[in-house]
């Protein structure tokens, strides 16, 4: 079961593992959106549309009858927690608090909720769950404060989930991709729309200290993003296959340029150097 099979990696996902034979449920934001309807008009019979916004407690509970009605004393072998958005990339002192708010609400508890419900599915296949962090979760990165705490604590969760829940054979694993173009990175209006709230809402202070040059240069840095992140998102699906289907599936995989690398620096290293680098 995944969420987030809208766009990005949780659609190339549920569309990979339904061409591999394997039944599917596929969690999306909107079932009658566009993303959802390729996922219909692409995938086989075996793969089953689930409405599932995760921070609506009451469609996660509704996904998981859906679930268990299907598989019924079989179990769920593995839960995908995919589903995530990434907010506005600016230093932390200028975003929001509604983005730290948001983050945290999609990212983190979201990702919770689905986990504690579709848990007892889990146990008696003694299956994977398997949650989609960033290359952000593990290491800091400018202008990703929110997100990248959200992936911090979904992280530090999954590692906890991983001890714990070892007494009944379920396996436990984050993904920390690096640069991926998913969607998450959002379109040229969202970024007009966000960068003119986030402008209008600085305290004098503020505006005056970073400068309207610093402010009107986020907004390039915004629409350029994408040019950075590698549109082959078949690193992440490998990794996901091995952590679904591996006898003993690692515990942090780290697909894509740099994400290893930049972790090793960071854990090894000595912080003045990373900081540098």
């Amino acid at each position: 079961m995944f969420s987030g099979s809208d766009t990005g990696i949780g659609h190339a996902l549920a569309k990979y593992l339904d061409n591999l034979g394997f039944v599917v449920f596929a969690g999306v934001l909107n079932e009658n959106g566009p993303g959802a309807e390729e996922l219909r008009r692409t995938c086989s019979q075996r793969l089953s549309l689930l409405q599932l916004d995760i921070t609506n407690a009451t469609q996660v509970k509704e996904a998981y009858l859906k679930v268990s009605e299907k598989v019924q004393n079989t179990g769920l072998w593995g839960v995908v927690n995919n589903a995530g958005i990434l907010g506005i990339p600016a230093d932390a002192e200028l975003l929001p608090m509604s983005t730290y708010r948001q983050c945290m609400e999609v990212n983190f508890f979201g990702a919770v909720e689905v986990s504690k419900i579709f848990l007892p599915l889990l146990r008696k296949s003694r299956g994977r769950l398997v949650n989609v962090s960033s290359m952000a979760g593990g290491i800091p990165l400018p202008r990703y404060a929110a997100y990248a705490a959200s992936k911090a604590a979904l992280s530090m969760f999954s590692g906890v989930m991983r001890q714990e829940l070892s007494k009944w054979g379920i396996k436990v694993a984050a993904i920390h991709p690096s640069g991926f173009r998913t969607g998450i990175q959002g379109t040229s209006d969202l970024w007009d729309k966000q960068i003119k709230e986030l402008m209008e809402n600085l305290p004098a202070a503020t505006r005056q200290d970073y400068g309207e040059d610093y402010l009107l240069g986020l907004k390039s840095y915004f629409l350029h993003m994408p040019e950075y992140c590698n549109a082959d998102l078949s690193p992440v699906l490998s990794a996901a296959l091995h952590a679904l289907l591996a006898k003993k599936p690692h515990g942090l995989y780290t697909p894509g340029k740099g994400a290893y690398m930049s972790l090793c620096i960071f854990c090894y290293f000595p912080l003045w150097f990373y900081d540098f680098f």
